[in-house]
C-alpha cells in the first residue's frame, strides 16, 4: 500500500467513524461512555480490527483490545486511547487517538510480516472505557483499572446520574469481557492537544514530556431548604450560594498568580432541592486546580481553604470535601520522548515538547510501562466543544509518525 493510499484509507474510516452518535447539524458527537451510540461505534470497530487479522477481546471494565500475534507468546506493545465523548463534544478527542493507533498498527503489522526477523513483541489497540468521566466518575476509569489504580468492583458498582452502574450499562451493549489482563512491553499514545501553543508555533508533533500539577476536589455544600420567598434573608442557609463563592473564588485565585501559571474550573454542580421557590439545602461540586508548578497548587489550595473558613462563617454553611486527588507534575520517560524525537526528524515533520495540561490514559500507562505521549495541533485551542477540529494534513502526519514510533518499539525499543 503506496502512502497515500494508506492514507485514504485512514481519513476514509474516520470519516465512517465520525457518524456514530454524531450531533445533527454539527460536526460533533455525543458518544458518552457505555451509551448506545458508544456500543456502535464499539462494535464497528471490532469488525475494523478483525478485517485486519486482529483478534477482538474485552476485559472486565469494557476495555476493548485488538491483539495481534505475530510473536508467539511474546508480550505486547499497546496502543491507543478512548472513543467515549464528553456531552456534545467534538470527535477529535480521543477517538483519533484510538483509529490513528489502529491504523499504524495496520501498517506496522505489513511491514512484520513481510520481514518477521524484526519483529520481538506483538501488536494492540486498545479503546479505553470511559476516559472522560462524565458519565461514570472518576475519569480514566478503564486504565484506572487496568494499571490496578481503582479496583473492578469499585469501578463495576459506580453509578452515573440515573442511577445506572457501569455493570449493568456495559451488560446493556455487551461490552463487558472476560480477558484477565495482558503482557504489556510498551504504550504508546496520539492524541489532538486541545490547546492552541503548536498551532501558533508551527509545530506538527507535540513530543509530551510532563504533566501539570493538579488538585481535584468534591465538595459538598451543606444549608437548610427553606422557602425562597417567605424566610427572611438573615435567616437562610442557601448551600448555592455557598457553592457560588466557591465558583467566584476559583476564578478570582487565577488573578493571584502570573499569567497562565493557574487554571481553575467548576465542571459540574448538582443542586438539591433544584426547585424554584426552595432555597437550596445540598450542593455537590466538582472544582479543580491545575498547574506547570507544584508550589502553585500548593498555594492555590491553601487561599481556597481560607476561602472555605470565611464562606462557612459568613454564609453559616457546611463545606465537605466528599473526596480529593492530587499530583505534582509528572515526567514522562525521556528515552521515549527521544525517540519520539528521532522519528519526526526522519519524517522531516516539526516537533517540540509540550507539557500536557490534560489528563490522559498515557498517564496511568507511563507508571507500569516505557510510554510514548505525542500531540497534533487543535484549530485555535478548541477542545470538548463541538467546533473542535484538526486539519486532515495534521491527521495523517500523526499517523505517519506514530506509525514509525509503533514500528521502532515492535522491534524492542525502549524495552532492555
Amino acid at each position: 500500500m503506496t502512502d497515500q493510499t494508506a492514507s485514504e484509507s485512514f481519513l476514509a474510516d474516520w470519516a465512517i467513524h465520525s457518524r456514530f452518535g454524531a450531533v445533527a447539524g454539527t460536526n460533533g458527537v455525543e458518544r458518552q461512555a457505555a451509551s448506545a451510540a458508544d456500543g456502535e461505534q464499539r462494535k464497528w470497530f471490532a469488525e475494523l480490527l478483525e478485517s485486519r487479522g486482529f483478534t477482538v477481546k474485552r476485559d472486565a471494565i469494557g476495555n476493548q483490545f485488538g491483539l495481534l500475534e505475530l510473536v508467539p507468546g511474546a508480550p505486547y506493545v499497546l496502543t491507543g486511547s478512548h472513543m467515549d465523548s464528553q456531552p456534545t463534544a467534538g470527535r477529535f478527542d480521543g477517538a483519533y487517538g484510538v483509529m490513528a493507533s489502529a491504523h499504524a498498527c495496520f501498517r506496522v503489522a505489513d511491514e512484520l510480516r513481510a520481514n518477521p526477523e524484526q519483529a520481538r513483541f506483538n501488536l494492540a489497540v486498545v479503546n479505553w472505557f470511559n476516559e472522560e468521566g462524565s458519565r461514570f466518575k472518576p475519569s480514566m476509569m478503564g486504565s484506572s483499572v487496568f494499571t490496578d489504580k481503582l479496583t473492578i468492583d469499585e469501578a463495576l458498582a459506580t453509578e452515573d446520574p440515573k442511577g445506572i452502574t457501569v455493570r449493568d450499562a456495559l451488560d446493556a451493549i455487551g461490552e463487558r469481557g472476560d480477558l484477565a489482563g495482558l503482557d504489556v512491553a510498551s504504550y504508546a499514545e496520539i492524541h489532538v492537544q486541545q490547546g492552541r501553543s503548536m498551532e501558533e508555533d508551527g509545530v506538527t508533533i507535540g513530543l509530551v514530556n510532563a504533566t501539570w500539577a493538579a488538585h481535584k476536589y468534591d465538595f459538598r455544600v451543606k444549608g437548610e431548604q427553606a422557602h425562597s420567598g417567605s424566610t427572611l434573608m438573615a435567616d437562610r442557609r442557601d448551600a448555592l450560594l455557598g457553592a457560588a463563592r466557591l465558583v467566584v473564588a476559583a476564578r478570582e485565585l487565577v488573578d493571584e498568580f502570573e499569567p497562565e501559571a493557574l487554571h481553575t474550573a467548576c465542571g459540574e454542580l448538582t443542586v438539591y432541592p433544584n426547585s424554584p421557590v426552595v432555597v437550596a439545602s445540598d450542593v455537590r461540586l466538582l472544582l479543580d486546580l491545575r498547574s506547570p508548578s507544584a508550589e502553585v497548587i500548593r498555594a492555590a489550595h491553601e487561599r481556597l481553604m481560607a476561602v472555605i473558613e470565611r464562606v462557612q462563617r459568613e454564609d453559616r454553611v457546611e463545606i465537605e470535601i466528599v473526596a480529593e486527588h492530587s499530583w505534582d507534575q509528572n515526567p514522562y520517560p525521556e528515552d521515549g520522548v527521544s525517540l519520539a524525537r528521532e522519528v519526526a526528524e526522519e519524517l522531516g515533520l516539526t516537533h517540540d515538547r509540550v507539557m500536557t495540561v490534560a489528563g490522559h490514559d498515557s498517564t496511568n500507562m507511563k507508571d507500569l510501562v516505557p510510554t510514548v505521549m505525542l500531540f497534533v495541533p487543535s484549530v485555535d485551542g478548541v477542545s470538548h466543544n463541538l467546533n473542535e477540529y484538526t486539519r486532515d494534513e495534521d491527521l495523517v502526519a500523526g499517523v505517519d509518525h506514530l506509525t514509525g514510533v509503533i514500528g521502532r518499539l515492535a522491534s524492542g525499543a525502549l524495552v532492555a
